[in-house]
């Protein structure tokens, strides 16, 4: 009997043992490159309910993908056995991270147990597995706790059948396993109990790099405004909201509101970060999330954070532990020497972190999780795809970086990277594309990336040598990464709202209408072009777009109009702008829906400028669910060129009319969302008239805005479409990997890439 999925590292072999022994059988078990195989011998009817067993009882961390059995001639054996590992080519998968189980969780809080207060316990149904893995099969010697030998004690629990660590490869106690120290920023340890100490400089408001999973976080008490003020200045962080880290769902709904989906996202293995909406009320300190609606909370992750927060804490700050725009840190002498100017002191054991891994991000949208970031959790676990492929590694675009490596019909999304904007970034990406093909043993036959010819991910595919690569538009691999993972083939329309994707015609693309598969698409209607005025610039100063916006209605007298926006903008700036509008100076044409957001967050005075990416709309999105619903507001639809073209000219005018007549922001602020949500919906209802397409699959970073999005699908529904979005992958560009794959795999069919 062969078994493939996720059964190594999850207890599956001991699992078998004990079941096989249940059920009389003799036989073994033993890991291989492709799974788990097994031999087993017996009375038909034992090993009928053997194999039923298997599957329906199987380890809460198991995930079975395929399971084979095939008669032989029995072999004599006269009792059932663990084997060595080996055999089989290496097709195995590995288990995510988990957070500590409910079994150890008592041991770790009991006194008179041997792992009391223990910040490393584990067993077969909890712990570090990927992050630790350096080779398969999931053996101990190829994971980072090779360097501990076992103690008589622990030893004896791995080999017991009827232990739960029996074949835990991170078991460990204090007598044996890694041990925490704490130190101060010039590295001489910190006298007393570790714990101890770290708890008492988070009370004295210091800051204190704490070692985790997947990497370090920068922990200060969450109710220390003046502490939390100090982290955002060493982190250079201006406004960003920062992590929160709370014991248990109990000191949650002290300072956010919970629903039912949110508490089993957060009370999962996983351990994601989920957004909140706050309580009115609450006494975490302002500085946290600055304008902005929602808490980013997660619950203990590891058992040191369970130790850290019980009875200590209502909540701490746990962000990254890295300087913004940098990957976070891992490896214990860079995060010395990178976070020494901001941490005061660092909490660190001696067990190494092999993958960096950061934060999962997810918010709850029509009672299914929404991903904004996939991460620790949830990675390496594969998403199935519509069909088997060749091999392909994917390397996303430049924003929110992640790859993907495909194997058979399985895809595997790497953790997020961040921002492939500097050295760092983009050497994390490289380490990440080698540890992968090493676990999943994949050795690519193409290399898919993005259609940008200036992106650090883009110059990287190019480099490798030997091997193929294949440019794919930005937006056609976000349509193809949304139906990948609804298991799509066909023509499907998607509608794609994002904020930068090199367009085939050289523009600057975002508001998207494509008409397509995975092998090639049409681009059946888009926004209107409209000026970027400053190019990269008008990204970080959203006050441009609004600028560029009114200008045409209004040309130069736009700066006649009292609106905050235009006022902070000087004589000479001012003549500087409008003369790049009106010669086409440094001004790009862009169908940005990302852009759209920030023009009419600047014009209702939400953001004129941001601190980082997504602020203008994230606030925008704040302000309108504060809102009152209301007419929609004017657009225009025309068609040029063979596709449809939304003009949002008339609703920037119709808004800006209505906010100095005294109309309250909020309200307008709902209503443009309204009206871009009715604005698509009427594209799609016409591209169905001539295309007899009636699927509609939504991606692109602006669908993390949950107000657009329920918006979108209420009308689109209601109007008999069919509509997909994504649930497994995140919509912004932590998806694009997946997408960029599966055009790959199936660029070899004989169809074009791309129709424009």
């Amino acid at each position: 009997m062969e078994i493939e999925g996720i059964v190594q590292g999850v207890g599956f072999r001991p699992f078998i043992y004990r079941l096989a022994d249940k059920h009389r059988l003799r036989g073994w078990v033993r890991n291989t490159g492709r799974g788990v195989q097994i031999e087993a011998e017996g009375e038909p009817e034992d090993l009928a309910s053997f194999r039923k067993a298997i599957s329906s009882e199987a380890p809460p961390l198991a995930v079975i993908t395929e399971l084979r059995c095939s008669e032989q001639v029995p072999a004599g054996e006269t009792g059932f056995a663990i084997l060595a590992s080996g055999g089989g080519e290496s097709r195995a998968m590995i288990s995510p991270d988990c957070d500590v189980c409910p079994d150890c969780l008592a041991e770790l809080f009991d006194s008179t147990d041997r792992r009391y207060r223990y910040p490393f316990i584990n067993c077969t149904n909890c712990g570090p597995r990927y992050s630790i893995i350096t080779g398969i099969p999931y053996d101990r010697p190829l994971t980072t706790m090779a360097p501990f030998a076992m103690c008589p004690a622990c030893r004896a629990e791995y080999d017991d059948p009827a232990s739960r660590r029996f074949h835990a490869q991170p078991n460990a106690c204090p007598v044996c396993g890694p041990r925490l120290r704490l130190s101060a920023a010039v590295e001489t340890d910190v006298a007393g109990d570790p714990l101890d100490g770290t708890v008492r400089l988070l009370r004295e408001g210091r800051i204190v790099a704490v070692k985790g999973v997947g990497g370090y976080h920068l922990a200060v008490d969450a109710g220390n405004e003046e502490a939390v003020r100090e982290l955002r200045r060493r982190k250079q962080r201006d406004e960003k909201p920062f992590a929160l880290m709370a014991s248990d769902l109990e000191e949650i709904t002290g300072f956010a509101l919970l629903d039912e989906t949110e508490a089993r996202l957060l009370s999962g293995t996983e351990r994601p970060i989920a957004l909140l909406r706050k309580k009115e009320g609450n006494t975490i300190a302002t500085s946290v999330a600055p304008a902005n609606g929602y808490f980013g909370v997660m619950l203990p992750a590891t058992p040191l954070h369970h130790l850290l927060l019980q009875g200590n804490f209502s909540a701490l700050v746990m962000t990254s532990g890295n300087v913004t725009d940098e990957p976070i840190a891992f490896r214990d002498d860079e995060a010395r020497s990178r976070l020494a100017g901001i941490a005061d002191a660092f909490l660190i054991h001696d067990r190494e972190i092999y993958a960096r891994l950061d934060d999962s991000v997810v918010r709850v949208f029509q009672g299914n999780p929404l991903f904004l970031r996939r991460s620790r959790g949830y990675v390496p676990r594969g998403v199935l795809l519509p069909a088997p492929q060749r091999s392909v590694l994917a390397v996303g675009g430049e924003l929110k970086a992640a790859v993907c490596l495909t194997r058979g019909d399985q895809g595997f999304l790497s953790q997020h990277i961040g921002d492939l904007k500097n050295a760092a970034n983009l050497a994390s990406l490289e380490e990440t594309v080698v540890h992968m093909q090493r676990l999943l043993d994949v050795k690519p036959e193409v290399v898919a990336h993005d259609l940008h010819p200036d992106y650090l991910s883009t110059a990287y595919a190019t480099r490798i040598p030997g091997i193929s690569t294949l440019a794919v538009q930005h937006h056609h691999a976000h349509l193809a990464s949304c139906m990948a993972e609804n298991g799509l083939d066909g023509e499907t329309l998607g509608v794609i709202f994002d904020g930068t994707g090199y367009g085939l015609d050289g523009a600057i693309w975002g508001g998207e209408f494509l008409l397509g598969d995975y092998r090639g698409f049409r681009r059946v209607g888009q926004f209107s072009y409209v000026s970027l005025p400053g190019g990269d610039a008008a990204v970080r100063e959203p006050f441009r777009m609004a600028i560029s916006w009114l200008h045409r209605t209004y040309g130069a007298k736009l700066f006649d109009l009292s609106l905050p926006c235009l006022a902070e903008v000087g004589e000479t700036e001012r003549g500087i702008l409008l003369r790049m509008l009106e010669r086409g100076l440094n001004s790009p044409p862009t169908s940005s829906c990302g852009r759209l957001f920030d023009a009419a967050a600047a014009i209702l005075g939400v953001r004129s400028r941001i601190s980082y990416e997504g602020q203008a709309a994230i606030e925008l999105e704040a302000l309108a669910e504060r809102g009152m619903p209301g007419a929609p507001l004017p657009f225009a639809l025309s068609a040029e060129d063979d596709r449809l073209v939304v003009d949002f000219a008339p609703l920037f005018r119709t808004m800006t009319e209505e906010l100095l007549a005294g109309v309250p922001a909020a309200n307008l602020a709902r209503r443009f969302h309204a009206t871009v949500a009715l604005a698509a919906a009427t594209v799609c209802d016409e591209v169905r008239k001539n295309s007899g397409v009636n699927r509609v699959a939504l991606s692109g970073g602006v669908f993390q805005n949950r107000l657009l999005s329920e918006e979108m699908v209420t009308l689109l529904r209601a109007r008999g479409f069919d509509v997909c979005t994504h649930r497994l992958v995140p919509p912004n560009d932590g998806g694009l990997a997946l997408g960029q794959a599966v055009i790959a795999g199936w660029s070899n069919a004989p169809f074009p890439q791309s129709l424009r």
